[in-house]
């Protein structure tokens, strides 16, 4: 970043719009919104950024902007502008929805198949269908299950295909189906891929039966299969939801490491899961500001659009819903869910989205970055084997340390450990001697059982961080490099008091500085689960008939009200050792 683009910063209007950040190339590389361009902008240059920001900071030269008349307007110019330019450092949706559909045509007879263009020929479409073994099997079900024609373009009356002597076509070419018949079929197939899929199966199995009767065994074993490929595909579909009367339903959550970001989308049609879709990118943007772009984006050809939409950050609700009933003459209800079904299945998007962007941190080739750190540390080996601690408290209570491994620059997740603290007095902060104990707990195990040292151990923290772990391992009789990474300014810390400050995109600052933030992510979800744990004993004694013994039993029991919650009331009356009547109560009051 030179020091002109600070100036221009300064030097915007306090109005709503658009910035366009260029590189020295004049390449737009980041479009965002504002309501205050001058106060947005202006962010980006304060000292306690985090580094994902100051990194694309480095790299601006020039801000470009464009006054809209509100926030919704500017809304609607930052799509246009990111369609425009396909800036490198926002989310983008390369190829619209990327996974397959499935079609419907809008034709006498229609044909059913699977596609990845959407044409607006008033064709129904179902999906999408991001695992492609699945939608093989709805296609091969409902080419089994109803003779549809196959043939593509305009139908065209004659002869018939070799698909009609196959039986694979009910031949209305020739006039052997009406529309009305063939009509029915349809219908039976949408309600199928509606999640209705009762009629189907049914309908397999009168045939299974019928074939069985005639001694056909081969056609029996055939609709026997398919049977239990269909009931395999109802127990997929059916995720913790039991209302069928309800709208369509999609829940969105991102999760972002660095700059990896995936979103998780899960489409509910008629109380059925019918899609499950991961999106992935390279962003600079916040996880907020991500997931309302992404969400414009996906959304903005009107084909999916749900009338309830469930998603895991604090976005701007108003505008999304605005820009939907302004640009599609839609409405669409988005909240935040934050207990009850909307958020156990939010939760589930949420975990498959942390899955995914963990896995793709894992594949990143560190070589480089590993290499720079050892030059900037002065230890003797390349730093294969690093190890991280960070703490997580609220105003004194359930203080917790994370320590993190990475192998070859990687996170090993096998090897996270969390540290509930001992040592502190009830409501005490003490950062310092948190950091003592867990550092002293980690490396007092491994010395014991003779493991592997870390090359570098960092903490998150000063120099008081820093005394803290040097002072637990002078205890312990060992001696490994040890620095500390201040968050405000990314400031390398080492043992003698002395600091670095390096360019963010470093590479082996950036490897130091995704160990910390996989630090500060462990730590805090893990503090955040110590106090969802609380919640549910609150909740739990809230019932009648369920005192303090009785909900550490069922908590000790089950863990959490996800696994209660996918348990009859039989089942939790029997593994609890509680009533029938008040295990019918908890689950009544835990489905709400």
């Amino acid at each position: 970043m030179n020091e002109s683009a600070r100036d221009q910063a300064r030097s915007l209007p306090e109005n709503p719009g658009c910035y366009l950040m260029k590189n020295s190339e004049g390449t737009v590389i980041y479009v965002g919104k504002a309501k205050n361009l001058k106060r947005r902008v202006n962010s980006y240059f304060l000292p306690n950024r985090n580094a994902k920001t100051a990194a694309l900071v480095e790299k601006i030269a020039t801000i470009d902007y464009m006054i809209t008349g509100n926030e919704y307007e500017a809304l609607v110019l930052e799509n246009n502008l990111i369609k425009k330019y396909n800036p490198h450092y926002n989310i983008l949706l390369k190829d619209g929805k990327s996974y397959p559909l499935i079609r419907i045509t809008n034709e006498e007879y229609p044909r059913v198949f699977s596609t990845r263009r959407v044409i607006r020929d008033g064709s129904e479409y179902y999906g999408p269908y991001p695992d492609g073994k699945r939608l093989g099997m709805y296609l091969d079900a409902v080419k089994e299950a109803y003779p549809l024609r196959l043939c593509q373009g305009v139908l065209k009356k004659g002869q018939p295909c070799l698909y009609y002597h196959m039986k694979k076509c009910s031949g209305p070419c020739i006039g052997a189906i009406g529309k009305e018949e063939y009509g029915e079929y349809i219908k039976e197939v949408k309600d199928f891929l509606k999640g209705d899929d009762s009629s189907m199966v049914k309908k397999v199995e009168k045939e299974m039966l019928e074939a069985s009767k005639a001694l056909d065994f081969e056609t029996a074993a055939k609709k026997r299969d398919l049977l239990e490929a269909l009931r395999v595909m109802q127990r997929n579909q059916s995720v913790d939801d039991m209302d069928r009367n309800e709208e369509g339903r999609d829940y969105a959550a991102i999760e972002m490491r660095s700059y990896l970001c995936t979103v998780s989308i899960m489409q509910f049609r008629s109380g059925r899961l019918i899609g499950k879709a991961m999106y992935r990118s390279e962003c600079m943007g916040d996880e907020t500001e991500t997931l309302l772009s992404f969400l414009v984006q996906y959304y903005s050809d009107g084909d999916s659009l749900p009338e309830e939409l469930y998603v895991s950050h604090e976005i701007d609700a108003e505008l999304l819903s605005t820009f939907f009933k302004e640009e599609m003459g839609r409405k669409l209800k988005v909240e935040i869910p934050r207990e009850g079904k909307h958020y156990r299945i939010l939760r589930m998007a949420g975990e498959n989205a942390s899955r995914d962007v963990e896995k793709r941190l894992r594949s990143v080739d560190n070589t480089s970055g590993l290499e720079r750190l050892k030059e900037i540390t002065g230890i003797s080996v390349l730093p294969r084997h690093l190890e991280g601690f960070d703490i997580a408290q609220l105003s004194g209570k359930y203080t917790v340390a994370s320590m993190i491994v990475f192998r070859d620059g990687n996170p090993s997740n096998k090897e996270y450990r969390h540290f509930s603290m001992k040592s502190l007095e009830e409501n005490e902060i003490n950062d310092f001697q948190s950091m003592y104990e867990a550092v002293f707990r980690r490396y007092r195990r491994l010395r014991d059982e003779k493991s592997e040292l870390p090359d570098l151990l960092m903490v998150d923290g000063g120099i008081g961080q820093v005394n803290a772990a040097i002072r637990a391992l002078d205890e312990l009789g060992l001696s490994f490099p040890v620095v500390g990474l201040a968050e405000r300014l990314e400031e390398i810390v080492f043992p003698d008091n002395t600091s670095i400050l390096l360019d963010h995109s470093d590479p082996g600052l950036r490897v130091l500085i995704a160990l910390r933030d996989e630090c500060h992510r462990f730590a805090t979800s893990f503090n955040q689960r110590m106090r969802s744990k609380e919640a549910s004993f609150s909740l739990l004694e809230s019932i009648e008939g369920v005192g303090k013994a009785r909900s550490r039993r069922i908590m000790e029991k089950y863990v959490t009200v996800e696994a209660i919650l996918s348990l009859t009331a039989e089942e939790l009356s029997k593994g609890a050792g509680i009533p029938l009547t008040v295990a019918e109560r908890v689950l009544r009051k835990l489905n709400f």
